[in-house]
């Protein structure tokens, strides 16, 4: 009787480069601070598997609380079950290193500014380091509003690969998502993106490289006229805040939404413009800069405009 061949069952299977695999199977984040968590929550809730760049173990760690948290308040709102939760965070996984990018068919820098002049500066060279680790079709994009994705672009070999794919996340459930094409920027990769806003059931718009972008520019200029009309003593914050929303329709009134945004983020964005344009309309009020002197830079802080608990809520 002849002896029994046993062959490993892997060697008839489809080599990992020949297996088939659906445009953005997976995507990359740089950075998952407040913005970095709501985009791969975003994506992992379509069925997209994220994985997260950040500078130690210990805030990959964090985010991940941070993010397992915020999806029990979403659970607590009826928004999603307790499965979908282990599901959406399945699908995310953190890392301390550029090589857990190489399969990503899109990376988005999500990173936290802390001026513009070092934001650039330090950007740059994260795109240099992505692009050591992806491949030439690889899209790289930044979520940041404030700066022009074709300063970003140019160092790199692959110019063409990079634009602007900018998040709203600061009204929940939106569907807005602006994409910016810079100088370099080619058509495919630009018709990629907007593939990758239908799959994540976003409306583009369309905008032509600027700083601020649409939603940038009228946000700063909201908050800053809402400061303006607080200290002529025209009203309180709660009303400036109740009839921008009865009357618009926001989900959020200025003093709300700069609490949510940042109140430390909303003054850069409005010096990013203020340099860029000149126009006294983005000048920061000096209530502002108050704010954030004192380090009342909204929820995160749990003190802003509003004070706030530690999941999030306003405190009457």
């Amino acid at each position: 009787m002849a002896d029994k061949v046993i062959e490993p069952i892997e060697k008839y299977g489809l080599s990992k480069d020949s297996r088939p695999k659906s445009l953005f199977s997976k995507i990359g984040i740089l950075g998952c601070g407040t913005v970095g968590r709501a985009i791969a929550r975003i994506i992992s809730l379509r069925g997209m598997e994220v994985v997260f760049v950040e500078k130690s173990e210990r805030l990959v760690q964090e985010a991940m609380d941070k993010m397992s948290r915020e999806l029990d308040l979403m659970i607590g709102q009826w928004k999603m079950t307790a499965g979908d939760k282990r599901g959406v965070l399945s699908r995310i996984k953190g890392t301390v290193s550029y090589e857990d990018l190489e399969e990503c068919e899109l990376v988005i820098d999500a990173i936290l500014s802390k001026n513009n002049k070092d934001s650039i500066t330090a950007r740059k060279e994260i795109f240099r380091e992505i692009e050591k680790h992806v491949t030439p079709g690889t899209i790289i994009a930044t979520n940041a509003a404030s700066l022009v994705i074709t300063d970003l672009a140019e160092d790199l070999q692959y110019k063409e690969r990079c634009l602007t794919i900018h998040f709203s996340t600061t009204a929940p459930d939106s569907r807005i998502m602006e994409v910016a094409r810079g100088l370099f920027t080619s058509e495919d990769v630009y018709e990629k993106a907007l593939l990758f806003a239908e799959m994540l059931n976003k409306k583009v718009v369309t905008v032509t490289e600027s700083p601020g972008l649409v939603s940038v520019r009228l946000f700063v200029v909201i908050i800053n006229e809402a400061c303006q009309m607080l200290t002529e003593g025209l009203t309180s914050k709660e009303d400036i805040d109740t009839v921008l929303k009865r009357s618009i329709g926001s989900h959020y009134g200025p003093f709300e939404m700069a609490d949510k945004i940042g109140i430390d983020k909303v003054l850069r964005w409005m010096e990013s413009l203020y340099n860029e344009f000149g126009d006294l309309r983005y000048k920061a009020h000096p209530v502002i800069r108050r704010y954030v002197r004192a380090n009342q830079l909204g929820r995160k802080t749990l003190r802003g405009f509003y004070e706030y608990d530690e999941d999030g809520n306003k405190i009457a």
